[in-house]
């Protein structure tokens, strides 16, 4: 908890315009920014070599290089460090896709949540990011939701806390958002079966 509550003071000071208060924040987020990395080379991205110190390093490089982030607090500031992780490393795919095949997409099938089973997993990570994108167009409350949970590891009461809702809310949500990808992905031959429940507490 007192690390938290200093994050939450460092950003705030972040904001306001002092620089050492990013500097400080570095050895307090790195562990958890590591976690996040972990996470999303584990649950999609075994098709390249990133690794990572290496996915933390662009991520930090990229908050430090703008001004401090709009977040409240810790969570808020771990929420938007995972969507960043997750654009970087889309942004990636869609490069090796674009080299491989001049700019084309072509579909492939997912098997789960936490497997890519298809020879262009570029494929099917994509069309699984692209769905979650679409989303946000409609409901981005429930975008932002499974995204925190699926992606950044989130538990119950941390999303609820990042979203301003109740946990058995996030709950409703993340089921609802779940079963609209999973049809909107099968139209595409991209198949989905039942995420993993999210945490019920935070990690200590």
């Amino acid at each position: 908890m007192q690390t938290a509550s200093q994050i939450t003071r460092l950003l705030s000071e972040w904001r306001a315009g002092n620089s050492d208060a990013a500097e400080a924040l570095a050895p307090l987020v790195y562990p958890e920014l590591r976690r996040l990395a972990e996470r999303h080379l584990k649950k999609e991205w075994r098709m390249h070599t990133w690794q990572p110190t290496e996915l933390v390093s662009e991520a930090f490089l990229r908050l430090m290089a703008g001004t401090a982030p709009s977040v409240d607090d810790h969570n808020h500031f771990f929420s938007f460090a995972s969507r960043m992780m997750r654009q970087i490393l889309v942004d990636y795919a869609r490069r090796r896709v674009a080299e491989k095949r001049g700019g084309g997409k072509v579909q492939g099938a997912v098997s789960d949540w936490d497997k890519v089973a298809s020879p262009e997993p570029e494929d099917t990570v994509l069309a699984l990011h692209d769905a979650i994108d679409e989303m946000m167009k409609f409901d981005e409350r429930k975008a932002r939701v499974i995204e925190m949970s699926y992606f950044g590891g989130m538990s119950l009461h941390e999303i609820a806390a990042v979203m301003g809702m109740s946990a058995p809310t996030v709950m409703r949500d993340l089921r609802t958002a779940e079963a609209w990808l999973r049809r909107s992905l099968s139209e595409q031959g991209v198949i989905l079966t039942p995420m993993a429940a999210p945490r019920e507490q935070a990690v200590p």
